[in-house]
């Protein structure tokens, strides 16, 4: 009975080198075809990296602004609202931010050099409480919502990005009275203006 087994083993060893596969089992079969799943899985991840080591967004635009596009004109916004000078510390937070983040020469005030003019009306603002303190009842925290009416327009008239209805809407953490927030020497008021100025440049440079 051994050396039939042992003759049997050698027979099936001499078929396989001979160039005649032997038929895989059921657990076999699954274990290649998981094989070929997580090497197409593997395949994938890296073209993804790939692409997105590459700046490829899906959900993206190119930027739409002309190469030939060197210098920006930034005048004070348009104020609608009843708060005091609102436009005047967002203006000077979006010019700081375009001349940081960018390579334009930017300018506080029009001007017939400019390439483009950035033109912005400050429509409505508002704090609403989210939030309240549970010992003393005052609001600990507020959702600021400002909307705009925002364009850039070369100096041809073209409109090279528009935003009638721009909206910036975050919430924000309140140390004082809520009705001292849009104060105009309010740090809180600084740190929106910030805020806004930071989505606002990159919704134009790139082109969201």
């Amino acid at each position: 009975m051994k050396l039939r087994r042992l003759a049997g083993v050698s027979k099936a060893t001499r078929g396989s080198r001979s160039g005649s596969p032997l038929p895989k089992s059921r657990a076999q079969r699954g274990t290649s075809k998981r094989g070929r799943l997580l090497l197409a899985f593997v395949s994938l991840v890296v073209f993804g990296v790939t692409f997105a080591g590459c700046g490829y967004k899906a959900s993206g635009k190119a930027a739409r602004l002309p190469s030939d596009l060197h210098t920006i004109s930034i005048p004070a916004f348009v104020n609608q609202t009843q708060t005091y000078r609102i436009e005047q510390v967002m203006t000077g937070a979006v010019v700081r931010e375009f001349a940081a983040r960018t390579h334009y020469r930017v300018l506080n005030q029009p001007s017939p050099d400019a390439d483009a003019t950035l033109r912005g009306t400050v429509v409505s603002a508002e704090l609403a409480p989210v939030t309240y303190d549970s010992r003393t009842g005052r609001a600990s925290s507020g959702l600021v919502t400002v909307f705009l009416r925002v364009s850039l327009v070369d100096r041809k008239g073209k409109v090279l990005w528009e935003n009638q209805n721009y909206q910036f809407r975050e919430q924000y953490q309140i140390s004082r009275e809520i009705t001292s927030f849009f104060e105009e020497e309010s740090p809180a008021l600084d740190r929106m203006s910030r805020d806004f100025a930071r989505t606002l440049i990159s919704n134009i440079v790139e082109a969201y």
